[in-house]
């Protein structure tokens, strides 16, 4: 354990040295003119018989076209971006409105923003070390309380905004070194990673609360334990179209921590993502449609509760480690309406199915499916119509044990994301779900909301 805490303490140490010695480099490569890294330093001759170097000319700051609101910050922000520093923030603010049904609808409305700051390091531009990356997130939310708007107004098994969290202020959410090899077909990472966004089940028409559908169950798949922590992930490409990756994880590790509290303490445990995938390209009159079929399991070694009716009290309570579980996901392009490589317009579809051990998880099975369009209004080739359903099936020792009451809750989502501004994507959304809560008899709910993300 010790070696263990030692290797990390340098691994750390090194990065922060990549990043100041990165950083400095970079720039000063940078501000050198093209060709002159590894040239001896022209005379006064040399320097008077060379043309004038031809700058291009900055293009004024325009709000309509500029693809972030605070600009190009005078060329600078280029000018980092050219020497491996990048810089990434975001805020959204979400307004959600029980409409109609669940538990109550007086008051029933909740608003809440979050902000994301995320800076990449591109090391090969710095020099450094070709196919390297240091990623650094940190994020923070503000507003109201979204789990209470859905446990108390609503009463559903699913966030209806997934973006929405108790009011923190700005913290270290992800950081992690990121390695590509072999013409990138090996690449790993170290560090603090969240499998749920960038590593594992990853969908490209259903995996953005920030640009896509804002419901829990039409986000993320349930039945798998996502994980934010200190671990490892790897991922190979054996051809062209075929992948294996899999990731370990901290089991142990709490919320806005740095995770060195209980990575190298306590118990011996590792979660453990295991996922093999198929990224096929099918011809077609308008070019190739790009598809992603993913199959995975997972292991959770921590203890979980057995359901079980406890005779008020009578019977002591049980429990089980080494939970595991199966899942299933896929998104495809199937039309394209032209035949441009970079243009995305066109319709897409995607599903996904879970399983988890019924006798420890709540919900038992899970599906999802649904479909998007890009540029489905003329004149409007960014804005995005997206529909989707998705239906958790609860535990049938659950039912038996627990709550004899308990069935299923489906999720139906409709969304269009307007491109208003290159930085600026306003998109309503409605939701109905249908038995909220699981419970048999339980009422539907109707929820409206509206999600505003700028670019800054």
């Amino acid at each position: 354990m010790t070696e263990t805490r030692w290797v990390m303490g340098l691994l750390v140490t090194g990065f922060a040295c990549l990043l100041v010695f990165g950083a400095t480099n970079a720039l000063a490569d940078a501000r050198q003119e093209p060709g002159d890294q590894n040239s001896e330093p022209a005379t006064k001759v040399e320097r008077a018989e060379q043309p004038a170097a031809t700058i291009p000319a900055r293009k004024p700051y325009d709000p309509w076209t500029a693809k972030k609101l605070t600009g190009d910050w005078g060329g600078l922000r280029t000018d980092l971006e050219d020497a491996g520093i990048s810089f990434a923030l975001r805020s959204t603010t979400q307004l959600m409105t029980n409409m109609y049904g669940g538990l109550e609808t007086k008051n029933g409305h909740d608003s809440a923003a979050c902000y994301d700051l995320k800076i990449y390091l591109d090391l090969g531009k710095m020099n450094l070390i070709p196919g390297g990356e240091i990623y650094f997130q940190a994020k923070g939310t503000s507003g109201g309380d979204s789990s209470d708007f859905d446990k108390e107004k609503i009463g559903a098994l699913f966030k209806t905004n997934q973006d929405a969290k108790t009011e923190e202020p700005i913290y270290v959410d992800k950081w992690w070194w990121k390695q590509r090899l072999l013409d990138d077909r090996v690449k790993f990472v170290l560090g603090q990673i969240g499998t749920d966004k960038d590593f594992i089940d990853v969908n490209m028409v259903a995996g953005s609360e920030d640009k896509q559908f804002m419901n829990t169950a039409l986000v993320r798949n349930p039945t798998i334990p996502h994980k934010t922590a200190l671990g490892a992930f790897v991922n190979v490409w054996a051809t062209d179209w075929l992948y294996i990756c899999a990731a370990a994880m901290d089991p142990e590790a709490r919320d806005r921590r740095t995770g060195f509290d209980t990575a190298f303490h306590g118990e011996d445990r590792i979660r453990l993502f295991a996922e093999i995938g198929l990224a096929p390209k099918f011809e077609s009159a308008n070019g190739k449609l790009a598809g992603h079929y993913r199959f995975g399991s997972w292991y959770r070694p921590h203890p979980q509760s057995i359901f079980r009716d406890d005779l008020g009290g009578l019977l002591a309570p049980r429990s089980r480690s080494g939970d595991v579980g199966y899942y299933f996901g896929c998104d495809q392009m199937v039309w394209k309406e032209n035949d441009d490589p970079k243009d995305k317009q066109g319709a897409s579809v995607f599903a996904r199915y879970g399983f988890a051990r019924g006798d420890v998880n709540k919900i038992e099975h899970f599906w999802s499916c649904g479909a998007q369009y890009v540029g489905l209004i003329s004149g409007r080739d960014k804005d995005t119509l997206g529909l989707g359903i998705a239906q958790a099936i609860l535990s049938n020792q659950y039912h038996d044990e627990i709550h004899d009451r308990a069935d299923r809750e489906t999720v139906y989502e409709l969304y269009y994301s307007i491109q208003a501004t290159p930085w600026c994507v306003i998109s309503p959304d409605l939701q109905f779900i249908a038995n909220a809560g699981g419970d048999k008899g339980d009422r539907n709910a109707f929820v409206a909301g509206l999600r505003l993300r700028v670019e800054l």
